[in-house]
């Protein structure tokens, strides 16, 4: 079921629906001064009765959750079991439960084979039961709200799940970084991104950490007043609020910051300089792109090592596969248990320059798993031209499929099978011997 098919919720309204109306109307703004806004996330609810659709839709139009992406779907958990078997889950899945507790558990059980990894759930149940709250927490629900909730109630809820100081990073960090200059590792960061956020339907901001000669601003048509360099130069004061308004747009769900790219300031940073910038980032959206220049200092590193993943492009000669076993053996050495980086080899086939074979690349730094990405100068150099990314020029499908597999790859949100990736997944077995 695409976005498009989203069922469209019809309840009559009658006297009472009328009055609970006007309550949620009388309460908007009180006790949301202590609330902090919500990120850039996906939120799909799942209603049941119509005053819980009521207060999703007065939520709807909160400012504190101007960045979030929220959808109303008329049904239960077995509704969200149908739509998500066919579409990827978004970053929380609102549910209202009217089900007994054993049909509860039967139905969280197969809505986990449907649920991408990093998905929370809260649940809006009408059974008022402590053990059953913590036997839902300790399974996997985020939070289980006993109705009748109210919309400010609500929002408390979903922000803590997010602001919470104790709680993981919402999002990934995505390192590009090339073997070599011009071997097209911007282009890869800035078309991947693209494709997570529109292919994937995730958030992403694509940050250029090249601060004199990035491109992200050109590669995406955009000159904005503000750029990384405001936020290297708040330095300590740089907090959420401040990032926010650095930002800018380039789609629905997608944000840019940009270089400059001016030779003002050289780029001799501490290598701990960004950790506050990327941890500000990490929680303003599911994903976020460091788009990193070839250079080799303290904070290049630490940016590199320090992402969730890691992306090298290089191209198929000699000197690119030296740098890139290079990068390889470091890489594999200081993270040991990590996920080793995905390799993209880029530019293949060009005529009349001797290259080495991809698989022969890929064999000689003993990779199993690459990306080729053949020489086609043709439809890059338009793109870059017009501002563009490759899938809104529709002139090479093929290589949109191979930005939107390796977008897949680094989200974890395949369209293979989802069993393996399931937020319960390390629950299951508990859940099944508990039946």
């Amino acid at each position: 079921m695409s976005e498009q098919q989203i069922p469209a919720v019809g309840f009559e309204e009658d006297y009472e629906l009328q009055a609970f109306k006007q309550e949620l109307s009388d309460g908007l703004t009180e006790g949301l001064t202590d609330i902090r806004p919500l990120p850039r996330v996906s939120i799909t609810a799942f209603c049941e009765t119509p005053q819980i659709q009521l207060v999703i839709d007065a939520m709807g139009s909160d400012r504190r959750l101007s960045r979030v992406h929220l959808k109303s779907v008329s049904g239960g958990l077995r509704s969200a079991i149908e739509f998500f078997s066919e579409t990827p889950t978004p970053n929380l899945i609102l549910m209202e439960a009217n089900q007994s507790y054993d049909e509860l558990i039967a139905d969280l059980d197969r809505l986990a084979e449907v649920c991408d990894v990093g998905t929370k759930v809260v649940l809006i149940g009408h059974v008022n039961d402590v053990q059953m709250y913590r036997d839902l927490v300790r399974r996997g629900v985020s939070e289980y709200i006993v109705a009748p909730v109210g919309q400010i109630e609500l929002i408390q809820a979903l922000s803590d799940l997010f602001a919470n100081p104790g709680a993981e990073p919402l999002g990934k960090t995505i390192a590009f970084m090339g073997a070599k200059g011009g071997v097209g590792s911007s282009t890869m960061a800035h078309n991947i991104g693209w494709s997570i956020s529109t292919s994937n339907q995730q958030d992403v901001i694509i940050s250029d950490f090249d601060v004199a000669f990035g491109t992200t601003g050109l590669d995406f048509n955009q000159d904005p007043p503000q750029t990384i360099a405001d936020a290297i130069k708040a330095g300590e004061r740089l907090d959420d609020q401040y990032l926010e308004r650095l930002l800018t747009r380039c789609g629905d769900r997608l944000s840019l910051l940009t270089a400059p790219a001016v030779l003002d300031n050289t780029c001799d940073y501490e290598g701990e300089f960004f950790s506050q910038m990327v941890d500000l980032l990490q929680n303003s959206a599911p994903y976020t792109v460091l788009d990193l220049p070839h250079v080799w200092t303290d904070w290049s590193k630490h940016l590199l090592l320090g992402a969730d993943e890691i992306v090298i492009t290089a191209v198929p000669d000699l000197a690119n596969l030296r740098n890139v076993k290079n990068l390889f053996d470091m890489i594999d050495q200081e993270r040991r248990g990590d996920r080793p980086p995905h390799l993209i080899i880029n530019q293949t086939g060009m005529q009349k320059r001797p290259e080495i074979k991809a698989k022969d690349f890929a064999a000689a730094l003993e990779r199993d798993v690459f990306i080729e990405v053949p020489f086609d100068p043709a439809t890059f150099g338009l793109a870059a031209n017009n501002g563009q990314m490759i899938s809104e020029l529709g002139s090479n499908g093929k290589l949109v499929e191979l930005f939107d597999r390796l977008a897949s790859d680094i989200t974890g949100r395949s369209e293979a099978p989802k069993t393996s990736k399931s937020l319960f997944a390390p629950l299951l077995g508990k859940l099944k011997k508990s039946k």
